[in-house]
């Protein structure tokens, strides 16, 4: 804490945590318990150990700590149920109404009708969900949830094919690779691993981003949900023109070909390609008329890939938010193998790529306990588990149990806008929502009051980052440790994360076993060992960090571990967790589920739900995309207005796709389908290829009085539908018709 008599310092402490896809260091001017201005990384920036370098969100942070929107005393709802009418209260009241209500729920229903959603609004070791989790852990057990938003269909893929997850290399090896395709892959955005982009060129998307712009070679725009074919056709080349490295699949692969199938007789990735079973030849001409990418251009990336080696090709997150997302996961996965990229200085595995040799990030490190119910549901379909969660069984991704005894009855939110404006579908989701029948109970946890706490039963005001003591690591690629200092005092009667849960703990006599006595500064300092003991020896003590002020402790990279190097080496005496010890290009797993259509056991193109292709481009003839802006971090950051201003929100359209409906730059645009609508302003550019638009995700939901968004929220246009086999995320599949909006407001 600072002394309010003390002069000004400059304070290094971690960005607050909101899941960016990176960690970054700020440098905070402190005066009088008021933090006046914020700077970023100034060590020294070297490969081994570069900068951490925060970007606009970051250094624009003191427009949200200090804006007058600030959730500042805890509220009890007094209206309808998502007016937003809501009354002061006092701790003692609120605190005592969280206990009781989670009591009461517990009691009537048992413990799986107790639900924290997924949600990443705080990410750091002593606040966000985690700390709530622990508590409910530590009361018996809640519904648990497994997956995420963000990689849902990668997360489960990615092992199909290499049997793990840590299938990276660490970024410092990128700078042995002579080709590089980003592949819907955006860092210079959405962040993946701080200064990702700085190490880094082919980019493969529909929009022309600031990766593109400032990144790439080349830019190469393809149809979205489409990749699967163009990747095929890349194949198709590789093996037409023996570039295939067929050493390298006959040593280390399963089922490229008819000579190594587990399951005899079962079409190859090889018969798939060459069409020996449906008749159709994967070729260039093909993917051409499914991609919109020129044939020639497919032909010729596939043979830069396959010959300018060692080679990366990095799967962004976004194609696979997509109604088949799998598919593309394990498609990159394959042509890296195919290519013999797997496990060499220089090369790249694909798939989710957490860092050899260790995974990277330590994610959880506060002990949240064994969650003593076992029952877990995707985090994709708790919508479902609060509709039918009494009848929902394995076919629904319940995992732990055989199926769910009760429906989703109180929702403990922390730190997540996630039960309204992220998850799809939207006004489905505020309609199940409204109905008080169903989720009897809504306890929202956060920094503001967002959509999702317009429909709270109770709002519990959280201190921010600055306001508290915190720690976390380097996310993905994880070789930092980065201290979260406490710099001001917590705004008005704003409490930690952890603080709430622990007094909420107290009410419900678990008080003791919550804290094992620790306050924050003390659970920081305790972590502080566990990363010692599991990955850093060398780590210093807390009073040291404190004393030093470096902010963050870096252990330097001097040899890039090589993901699967040892696999490569010897694939006999290293095998990898999958059933037959190889990279698994057909999987017995997936031909086993006998569901070929949708989750089949070699990659394949599969026409979406919602497509170009299909009856309902004849209502809804264009493509939307909601990429991830620099103007947010999901949702947070939407209020701040410096962010606003440079990156304002608008729907993002091609002239071609313009001039077709009359509408022209700056003009407001409606957005619909069946599921909502959207009015926006326009911004046209040929940075886009037509047929598609982009609305950046996460604009906070703001309806009129006809209930028709007006500030962007992409999430109205959304289906709720989930990819088949990962059961994540299908929210980029979606088609909608625009036209030029006349306000009559």
């Amino acid at each position: 804490m600072t002394d309010s008599k003390s002069p000004a310092r400059r304070i290094r402490v971690g960005c607050p945590a909101h899941n960016c896809g990176g960690r970054c260091l700020l440098i905070a001017h402190v005066e009088n318990d008021r933090i006046t201005r914020l700077e970023t990384d100034d060590r020294p920036d070297v490969v081994e150990a570069p900068q951490l370098r925060a970007c606009a969100r970051g250094r624009s942070y003191l427009r949200r700590q200090y804006h007058p929107d600030r959730l500042t005393h805890p509220l009890r709802r007094v209206g309808l149920r998502g007016e937003g009418r809501f009354e002061r209260i006092s701790w003692d009241e609120a605190l005592d109404f969280a206990a009781n209500e989670l009591r009461r729920v517990r009691d009537t229903y048992g413990h799986g009708a107790l639900l924290i959603p997924y949600g990443t609004g705080s990410y750091n070791q002593t606040g966000g969900s985690g700390v709530a989790r622990r508590l409910l852990n530590l009361f018996g057990g809640c519904l648990g949830i497994y997956n995420s938003y963000s990689w849902g269909a990668t997360n489960i893929a990615t092992p199909t094919v290499f049997g793990t997850l840590t299938t990276g290399n660490q970024r410092q090896d990128w700078l042995n690779s002579k080709y590089i395709l980003m592949w819907g892959w955006n860092p210079a955005e959405m962040r993946d691993g701080t200064n990702s982009d700085f190490f880094v060129v082919v980019c493969i998307d529909p929009r022309h981003t600031p990766s593109v712009a400032s990144l790439a070679d080349e830019w190469v725009p393809i149809r979205p949900g489409t990749d699967v074919a163009m990747m095929s056709a890349m194949a198709y080349v590789m093996i037409e023109e023996g570039l295939v490295d067929r050493a390298f699949v006959r040593a280390a692969c399963v089922g490229f070909d008819e000579s190594q199938m587990p399951v005899p007789g079962a079409e190859s990735y090889e018969d798939y390609i060459l069409g020996r079973r449906d008749g159709v030849r994967k070729t260039p001409q093909w993917a051409e008329a499914i991609t919109a990418v020129p044939s020639e251009t497919i032909a010729r990336i596939g043979r830069e890939y396959a010959t300018t080696k060692p080679g990366v090709l990095y799967q962004g997150y976004g194609m696979q938010r997509r109604a088949y997302g799998e598919q593309v996961v394990r498609a990159g996965c394959v042509l890296a193998a195919i290519t013999g990229n797997v496990g060499i200085p220089g090369g790249w595995a694909s798939g989710l790529a957490e860092q050899a040799p260790d995974g990277g990030g330590l994610w959880n490190v506060l002990p949240q306990g064994e969650n003593p119910f076992k029952a877990q549901i995707p985090c994709f379909l708790w919508t479902e588990a609060v509709l039918r969660g009494h009848s929902m069984t394995a076919a629904d991704g319940v995992i732990g149990a055989e199926g769910l005894t009760s429906d989703v009855k109180l929702i403990y939110c922390v730190a997540s806008n996630m039960i309204v404006n992220q998850h799809a579908d939207l006004n489905r989701s505020v309609a199940i929502l409204k109905d008080e029948k169903l989720v009897e109970t809504i306890i929202v946890q956060d920094n503001f009051l967002t959509p999702s706490g317009r429909f709270a039963d109770l709002v519990l005001p959280a201190c921010t980052q600055f306001e508290t003591f915190g720690v976390g690591d380097g996310w993905k690629y994880g070789d930092e440790v980065i201290l979260m200092p406490q710099l001001v005092p917590p705004l008005g009667e704003t409490k930690s994360d952890y603080r709430i849960c622990a007094e909420i703990a107290q009410r419900l006599g678990i008080g003791e076993l919550y804290t094992e006595g620790r306050d924050e500064r003390g659970w920081v300092e305790h972590l502080l060992g566990v990363y010692r003991e599991r990955r850093f020896p060398d780590l210093p003590s807390l009073d040291e960090l404190l004393e030093s002020n470096v902010g963050v402790w870096a252990r330097a990279v001097t040899r890039p571990a090589v993901a699967f190097a040892d696999f490569r080496a010897d694939p006999q005496a290293h095998p990898l967790d999958t059933p037959s010890g190889k990279i698994e290009i057909f999987s017995k797993q997936l031909y086993d589920m006998e569901r070929p259509d949708e989750i089949p056991a070699v990659p394949k193109h599969i026409t979406e739900w919602e497509s170009p292709f299909g009856k309902e481009a004849q209502r809804f003839p264009l493509q939307v995309i909601g990429h991830h802006t620099l103007h947010r971090v999901h949702s947070t950051h939407d209020n701040n207005d410096w962010l606003g201003e440079a990156f304002p929100q608008r729907v993002t359209m091609s002239p071609v796709d313009a001039a077709a409906r009359g509408i022209c730059d700056g003009d407001l645009v409606k957005v619909w389908n069946d599921r909502g609508a959207t009015i926006l302003p326009c911004r046209l550019t040929p940075r886009i290829m037509p047929g598609v638009i982009d609305i950046p995700q996460g604009a906070w939901w703001s309806p009129d009085k006809q209930g028709v968004d007006r500030r962007g929220s992409v999430n109205v246009l959304t289906s709720h539908r989930h990819t088949p086999l990962a059961f994540g995320s299908a929210q980029h599949t979606i088609m909608a018709q625009a036209a030029r909006y006349e306000d009559e407001r």
